[in-house]
């Protein structure tokens, strides 16, 4: 596969967090506490089994809104010492408040993370100046990588494309993960700077390939990431049959997953296979009957069995 872009040849090729990652979910015991030792066991089987290359922990799916600075690093540590010799733990440090952003990416770094997702400060709708302002403090802040998190639907701000190719101008600001949806924008900037770009939408990962994306940060992966996996390995070895078949198998998980709020699902799903979840903190609500009943057969629909 080539590149002809005017950007130095090959960029959109590199992979600085590997092909697949997955957004962990934060196990929890059954009075809602942090559970280590299933995080250590889910984390394994994330990577061993669904072919991970890389886990990030504390993100949205890993429940970050409601866990503590101190829980955030401990979860940091006990990821990296199951599967830090074997896959990269990316850690989700992003808040509203840079300061604060400063402060758990200074953690993550001490904890033993080998990168950082950072969010759009949401809420807040700050002007592209200062989210140039508040990326470029974070990336600064430590020696680690950094994935920029664009996901206007849920910070309320895009990161503008003209703001993106001044944002890859910094040394540590390497990829993005890219829950805009926008395969226009994103081809401009994939054809312009060095960031690479992973999806943040399961079901777009293919389409994303196809204009120079390298990758996916998965929600569904928690139970699709071996055939994901496979899929991004076939279009780059140039088989569009395969991927394209793998693609459409999967994409009744890709979207099924997002029926209700992705972690709600996940969870429940982990459950049913006796995997470590425990229950979602509030304001989540633990999935229905009806709604675990949906995700069976949404799994059945992609070829994967979800245990009675």
């Amino acid at each position: 596969m080539t590149h002809d872009h005017a950007a130095a040849p090959g960029r959109a090729a590199s992979r600085p967090f590997g092909r697949l990652l997955t957004a962990m979910v934060t196990p929890f015991t059954v009075d809602g506490s942090l559970d280590l030792d299933g995080a250590a066991r889910l984390a394994t089987y994330l990577v061993k089994e669904q072919g991970n290359d890389a886990l990030v922990v504390n993100g949205t799916t890993g429940e970050s809104p409601t866990t503590t600075d101190a829980e955030k690093e401990r979860l940091v540590r006990a990821v990296v010492e199951a599967v830090g010799d074997s896959a990269r733990v990316v850690a989700g440090v992003g808040t509203n408040d840079t300061r604060h952003t400063i402060e758990l990416a200074a953690a993550a770094e001490k904890a033993g993370a080998h990168g950082l997702l950072v969010v759009t400060p949401y809420y807040s709708r700050p002007p592209q100046s200062g989210l140039v302002r508040h990326f470029t403090a974070v990336a600064d802040a430590t020696g680690l990588p950094v994935m920029l998190y664009d996901i206007p639907h849920r910070s309320g701000v895009p990161i503008e494309t003209e703001t993106l190719v001044r944002l890859a101008e910094h040394g540590r600001i390497v990829a993005v993960k890219d829950a805009k949806g926008d395969l226009t924008a994103n081809s401009w900037v994939t054809s312009r700077t060095e960031l690479a770009y992973y999806s943040g939408d399961d079901a777009l990962t293919l389409p994303a390939l196809a204009v120079g994306g390298v990758g996916l940060v998965g929600t569904s992966t928690h139970f699709t990431g071996a055939l994901t996996k496979q899929m991004i390995e076939a279009y780059d070895e140039g088989d569009l049959t395969t991927a394209l078949s793998v693609h459409r198998r999967l994409l009744p998980l890709f979207t099924g997953i997002f029926r209700t709020q992705g972690t709600i699902l996940v969870k429940a799903g982990l459950a049913a296979c006796g995997m470590p979840s425990g229950p979602v903190r509030p304001p989540l609500v633990e999935a229905t009957d009806a709604e675990i009943d949906q995700l069976r057969a949404d799994c059945a629909a992609a070829g994967l069995a979800l245990p009675e």
